[in-house]
């Protein structure tokens, strides 16, 4: 039965001693109970046992070294969920202590699972919403890594906090303007859509797509700027008419 099978009652119960069962682990040098609940099937256990390391790595001071020596063993773990979910409690971490869990993700990018790194975009979003600062000078150092799915990521990772202060990530999203891969540019379109319809972005991004010289990618992502706002049109602040008549009047793209 899976987690939201559960009453909630029962949920709460389980939380609760999924809570307990990781800190008495912490407190007594065990890793028992947190294997188990890191390499749950149920990705609502996982995120359970994640969350829980985070609260205590802020609760009990006590015991953060004994937490991040914990998940430094566990990113070693054969089984990739245990990785995927270490990766996603550094996250935790890292929403403001970036510094104590940097090395989680520089490996994490380049782990051979997916899911693995899919849980470094995930952290990277979480984090990049509530610690820009070191979260995103982290990932400009690997926009121009040799590896394309390594840019694809960090770019799709820097998305989340773009949506609110698009002005934070678009220096970084310009390093890919001439990127020469379409698995990284279809990404780089689709993050410039995303972070373009919320109150006050779409002057924010037109403004600094006008600094752009990549003329032929700019106008694919205007394109698509113009397609999100009819798609998300529940929750866009213009219509799409709207947003034509805004970049039809600001774009001004240099020659």
């Amino acid at each position: 039965m899976s987690f939201y099978d559960l009453s909630k009652e029962v949920r709460n119960q389980l939380v609760e001693k999924i809570n307990k069962d990781i800190a008495h682990d912490l407190t007594s040098n065990r890793v028992e109970n947190i294997i188990t609940c890191f390499s749950d099937e149920d990705t609502y256990i996982r995120k359970t046992g994640y969350l829980a390391i985070g609260k205590i790595f802020y609760s009990k001071p006590e015991l953060q070294k004994t937490i991040l020596s914990t998940l430094k063993e566990l990113l070693k773990s054969n089984p990739e969920k245990i990785r995927q979910t270490t990766v996603n409690a550094a996250g935790e971490i890292g929403k403001f202590h970036f510094e104590k869990v940097q090395a989680f993700f520089d490996t994490g990018l380049f782990d051979e699972h997916h899911s693995v790194r899919n849980a470094v975009i995930g952290s990277v979003k979480k984090m990049g919403e509530k610690n820009p600062v070191p979260v995103l000078a982290w990932a400009k150092t690997y926009l121009k890594h040799p590896d394309k799915e390594v840019r694809r990521e960090v770019c799709h990772g820097i998305e989340l906090r773009g949506r609110t202060h698009p002005q934070d990530i678009l220096p970084l999203l310009r390093e890919l303007e001439f990127d020469n891969t379409n698995r990284v540019t279809d990404t780089l379109i689709h993050v410039l859509g995303q972070i373009a319809y919320k109150n006050g972005c779409l002057k924010t991004v037109v403004a600094h797509l006008n600094t752009w010289k990549n003329k032929a990618l700019v106008e694919k992502a205007l394109d698509e700027i113009v397609d999100v706002h009819n798609r998300y049109k529940k929750f866009a602040v213009l219509t799409q008419q709207e947003a034509i008549e805004f970049i039809d009047g600001n774009y001004k793209p240099i020659s």
